[in-house]
């Protein structure tokens, strides 16, 4: 007769062994659909990167979760919100729903959570960064780049437009760019930065032409300045993120709000078809938010 003891002991023994013989067929069902769907990822000629980043997505799910259900999948997405960043858990939700698309589960595919991107003015240059800026060039002589940035921050040009500007434009103090529709724009240049550049302009002996040229005395072009202003950015110790055209642009833009709060003349300058286009400059910076915050809340 068996006693108590050696009955709880079966009975254990029995249940571990009906819980193992159904674990091994889910792992051993697991690693074979993760072979299939490796197979099936290369057949779509993915990166070796994206094939590693979607088969690990797929291995954390069953490693946390053990199960494609409408709860476990939910669950795991909570976890990758809880501790990773926002780009992250879309790359694995894309990753997941390309593993349930391949196994006709597309009923079951999470939705990618939306990502609050910062505003173009988080990619403008502050003005005491680029007034170090504009100093550097100047001591350092390099006159045409210490003039094209100014240009750009007291017009709010874009690059494609600036390279057309020429030494008749600089003397007359503005230049009408042709835009869409045949619609003449006029870009006027600030009295005193116009005097400043005829007068480098006389000192080099340059009368006509192209106002911005390279050392081989061509024109300038928009690759070469974009690429001139990353290495600016690494000599001068700036941010490479907010180092490029553009972001004189949104300058120009947001200082003449500030100073002005003409919203309409402002979008006619920089050539806006549609004045809520204009309005993204109304808004604040990422930096500014958080002065405002820090101002305002004390409890």
């Amino acid at each position: 007769m068996l006693g108590l003891n050696n009955i709880i002991i079966f009975v254990h023994f029995s249940v571990s062994q009906k819980k193992e013989a159904k674990t091994v067929p889910v792992i051993n069902a697991f690693q074979s659909s993760l072979k299939d769907f490796e197979e099936e990822l290369s057949i779509r000629n993915l990166s070796p990167h994206t094939v590693r980043s979607y088969l690990t997505a797929v291995r954390q799910l069953f490693g946390r979760q053990g199960e494609l259900t409408e709860s476990s999948l939910a669950a795991y997405k909570l976890f990758l919100m809880e501790n990773y960043k926002a780009r992250t858990v879309n790359q694995r939700i894309r990753a997941i729903n390309c593993y349930l698309e391949f196994r006709n589960l597309s009923h079951l595919k999470l939705h990618m959570i939306h990502i609050q991107h910062n505003s173009c003015l988080d990619r403008m240059i502050s003005r005491g960064d680029y007034e170090y800026l504009t100093r550097r060039l100047w001591e350092d002589e390099k006159y045409s780049y210490y003039f094209l940035v100014r240009l750009l921050a007291a017009t709010g040009v874009r690059v494609g437009e600036l390279v057309k500007f020429t030494v008749e434009d600089a003397a007359l103090g503005y230049k009408d760019i042709l835009a869409k529709g045949n619609k003449v724009r006029r870009v006027y240049i600030p009295s005193a930065l116009s005097a400043q550049i005829m007068r480098w302009l006389k000192k080099n002996g340059r009368k006509r032409g192209p106002l911005f040229l390279n050392q081989r005395k061509s024109p300038l072009s928009p690759g070469g300045i974009r690429y001139q202003f990353k290495a600016f950015a690494y000599r001068y110790h700036l941010d490479p993120a907010v180092m490029h055209p553009h972001a004189f642009r949104h300058l120009f833009a947001k200082n003449f709000l500030e100073n002005n709060g003409d919203l309409s003349l402002l979008s006619d300058l920089l050539g806006h078809e549609n004045i809520e286009t204009t309005r993204i400059y109304l808004k604040r910076t990422c930096m500014e938010q958080q002065q405002i915050v820090d101002q305002v809340i004390h409890w």
